[in-house]
């Protein structure tokens, strides 16, 4: 049997990156994937990537066009959910992600740190709230929120990214405790740097950043190396891990 056969997940940023690779896995596995992206035809490849696979697994995917930082556009995914696959047992708050415009505490524009705190912060506390409810209805479940290697470690140029990340890192803790009498698991993945598309635009801007790869034992995280990760949280093989935040960062944090 598929190891999220009978599941149900919610993806946020699903339309790219880690979140495709995680939509297209967990779909593999036997879930039914709500894709929740703002990015119209990326979110239509992904569920065209996963009915195209076949999956023999009975998992399947719907996009649907959402803000994950509006209160009505993600009660309404959420709602769509339910609607189609009649539950909803996994939710992935994968939103969110850096820009070239991040910099010291001193030197940042004020619109790249409200930017990051409203999608990455703010965006996995909507998921959070309308899907959490859900998720008690169906008996308990998985929560996977997106922390990073730089939540774990210092390093600089990245000051609001790493302050939005530090949050993610703490209220996942702190959910894990308010969330486990309802049989809901909270986890963070902390990934290091991964090769997404967003990477390779950052490359075009910053070639320095290749220089980090030195600190990667293993060299650079791919996406479907986080999406195994989601897997096993959202999946009963974890079934009494939480508030653990996992890093995947190809041992930068211990090197």
């Amino acid at each position: 049997m598929a190891r999220l056969t009978g599941k149900v997940a919610f993806i946020s940023g699903a339309g790219k990156g880690i979140g495709r690779a995680t939509a297209i896995r967990f779909a593999e596995e036997g879930a039914k994937v709500l894709i929740a992206d703002l990015d119209i035809e990326a979110g239509n490849e992904t569920q065209k990537l996963i009915e195209t696979n076949g999956f023999t697994s009975g998992g399947e995917g719907l996009f649907v066009e959402t803000d994950i930082t509006d209160h009505d556009s993600t009660n309404n995914a959420v709602k769509r959910c339910i609607n189609q696959f009649g539950s909803l047992s996994i939710l992935h708050n994968n939103a969110g992600g850096s820009t070239m415009n991040d910099g010291r505490v001193t030197d940042f524009p004020d619109e790249e740190f409200w930017r990051v705190m409203k999608l990455d912060v703010y965006g996995a506390f909507l998921g959070s709230r309308y899907a959490i409810p859900e998720i008690i209805k169906a008996g308990g479940g998985s929560v996977i929120n997106m922390s990073s290697n730089l939540a774990l470690m210092g390093m600089g140029g990245r000051d609001c990214y790493t302050a939005a990340k530090g949050a993610i890192a703490s209220v996942t803790r702190s959910m894990a405790v308010e969330y486990a009498p309802d049989k809901i698991r909270v986890n963070a993945i902390a990934p290091s740097v991964t090769r997404t598309e967003r990477l390779k635009k950052f490359l075009i801007e910053d070639p320095q950043i290749l220089d980090q790869q030195k600190d990667h034992l293993l060299g650079f995280i791919e996406p479907e190396n986080v999406a195994d990760l989601a897997v096993y949280l959202a999946s009963d093989e974890s079934n009494v891990i939480t508030g653990q935040i996992m890093s995947i960062d190809s041992g930068i944090t211990i090197s």
